[in-house]
């Protein structure tokens, strides 16, 4: 089996700040990034990203919350990302929050009818 290609700098930059913003989130905000990343990563990607895009409306003349930046900038990292780096991710994620990673794949195995 081949060795995967290392990672950019930038997308290395991009897991540790995210990884980051992870450890300082609040339970709910933990919550909604799992679903968001159960989303991206489930077989059905279509749904959720037009329900992720309807999300992201703010009310006028009231500035997002820093929290939405972070999942603003979090959608443009992933969707650039190849899928060597995906994986990347999800493997930093196993290690640093492994109990995150564990509901990952148990939302990810029920999402494809597995359980």
């Amino acid at each position: 089996m081949a060795e995967p290609l290392p990672l950019s700098y930038v997308t290395t930059q991009e897991i540790c700040c995210l990884l980051h913003w992870l450890s300082g989130w609040a339970p709910a905000q933990r919550e909604c990034f799992l679903h968001d990343l159960v989303d991206k990563a489930g077989p059905c990607k279509v749904l959720p990203l037009l329900e992720g895009l309807a999300g992201l409306s703010m009310e006028p003349g009231k500035p997002p919350s820093i929290f939405t930046c972070q999942m603003r900038l979090w959608d443009q990292w992933f969707q650039g990302w190849l899928e060597s780096e995906r994986n990347k991710f999800v493997r930093r994620l196993e290690e640093v929050e492994p109990g995150m990673a564990s509901c990952f794949y148990q939302d990810l195995a029920k999402m494809a009818g597995q359980e």
